[in-house]
């Protein structure tokens, strides 16, 4: 009997990260195409192209990777359920923060599924184009993708389809993480989800979560007769970033009638001008929350977001050139995957911290700082030989210079051996993940 040709092998933290995988994948050239893409999703291309990933990844031409992503049988929700567990095996029960987010990104035609003119957020202004709402975690100051979903308008329904307003969509991603596992020790969201009331807040409620969403300047509250608003004086505190820098700013309570679990704040740079651009509403729900923690974790969510956005604009997000949804629900759970692998690299995601520099960070380019754009400028360098001499071999054929191929061939064999592991135990069999 012969054996099974086994998948050819890329970069270590690539080919044990993809391991967990393996399963989904019936043939081998599904699997290493799942492992080509992720290759791709990391590397410096500005545009993430199919045709310049097979360059990079030394394949001959897209067809295979374009195969993967509209042919191959494997199942994008199981390749979720895989990336989530995943997850859930890594943080070990501990409570994590949520972030409900919407992207919108602009496609021009109409062929495209579910595209419209409509209000991208990216943008911040209508246009034609596509939007999906997203759930973000937060687990110790890194971030990670959990699920997205498409915004389907009326106008665009297909007939299977159902229509759901972006904050139906939300609360139903809240509820599918709830019940696979997922704790949640704050959920954060903008103004959109913080006023709609009947379909978001008040199932945050039901599920008794903590959260704090903005809401607009005229937030209506309904007022018993004698009763009025007040506005506490205000207090200054010290908005503190990723980076551990920080400014001041300014918070008051706004007191509607008689404070109840439901509290109402503003927040400001500027309490004389209170300038449009930096001067927010927001509604809390988080016993015995003090007006720092409620300013600080709301920043959060606004430097998650320009992250988040900087983050899938890094890996190709918006690369596809698909019609189908199906095809680009597949991109985008591509990119999700990958950014994971990039997030799982972060030392607040490792079980324990790597005992001694890895010889790699020796490298002029290597960045010590702790930040997801950090860790993927360090994996970008420990894929470089493998990329580097599937962009030259071409030229090789051309010109066979044997000492140049070997010298390739030596750098790749001494980055990976100085990948070193960091082995997590699992549940899934067989799986060890590799750290650079």
């Amino acid at each position: 009997m012969i054996e099974p040709r086994r998948g050819a092998k890329t970069v270590k933290f690539v080919d044990e990260y993809c391991q967990w995988y393996r399963k989904l994948f019936s043939d081998v050239r599904s699997f290493e195409a799942f492992k080509y893409l992720h290759i791709g999703c990391i590397s410096e291309l500005k545009r993430k192209t199919l045709p310049e990933i097979a360059k990079l990844t030394g394949l001959d031409n897209q067809q295979g990777l374009h195969h993967f992503l509209t042919t191959s049988p494997w199942d994008v929700e199981q390749l979720r359920a895989l990336r989530l567990e995943l997850i859930l095996q890594v943080i070990k029960d501990r409570p994590i923060i949520l972030i409900i987010d919407e992207t919108g990104d602009k496609k021009k035609g109409t062929k495209t599924d579910y595209v419209k003119r409509q209000y991208l957020g990216n943008l911040g202004k209508v246009d034609q184009g596509i939007v999906v709402v997203t759930a973000y975690g937060v687990f110790c100051g890194m971030t990670f993708p959990l699920l997205f979903e498409v915004y389907k308008p009326r106008e665009k329904l297909k007939p299977e389809d159902k229509y759901l307003t972006k904050p139906q969509i939300a609360a139903n991603l809240i509820k599918k993480l709830k019940s696979m596992g997922f704790r949640f020790n704050l959920v954060l969201a903008d103004s959109l989800y913080g006023e709609s009331e009947t379909n978001f807040v008040s199932v945050l409620d039901e599920m008794n979560l903590n959260y704090i969403v903005a809401i607009r300047s005229n937030h209506y509250v309904d007022l018993l007769p004698r009763q009025h608003t007040q506005y506490l004086e205000w207090q200054r505190f010290k908005r503190v970033f990723s980076d551990l820098n920080s400014e001041n700013r300014y918070i008051r309570e706004i007191i509607h009638g008689k404070r109840g679990e439901h509290r109402y704040w503003q927040i400001t740079t500027d309490i004389e001008k209170l300038p449009g651009n930096s001067t927010w509403y927001v509604m809390t729900k988080y016993p015995d929350i003090t007006p720092r923690e409620v300013g600080n974790f709301y920043g959060l969510r606004t430097w998650v977001e320009y992250g988040l956005k900087q983050s899938k604009d890094e890996l190709g997000w918006a690369d596809y050139r698909f019609t189908r949804y199906q095809d680009i629900e597949r991109w985008w759970e591509i990119i999700c995957s990958a950014y994971l692998m990039v997030s799982l690299h972060s030392e607040q995601m490792q079980p324990s911290p790597p005992t001694s520099p890895s010889r790699l960070a020796q490298h002029p380019w290597w960045d010590d700082n702790k930040g997801w754009k950090n860790i993927l400028n360090n994996l970008r360098l420990i894929v470089q030989p493998f990329i580097l001499f599937n962009l030259i071999q071409p030229w090789l054929t051309v010109f066979p210079i044997p000492q140049l191929s070997l010298g390739f061939a030596k750098l790749q064999s001494i980055v990976y051996r100085l990948t070193s592991p960091l082995f997590i135990f699992l549940t899934h069999s067989d799986f060890v993940f590799s750290s650079a």
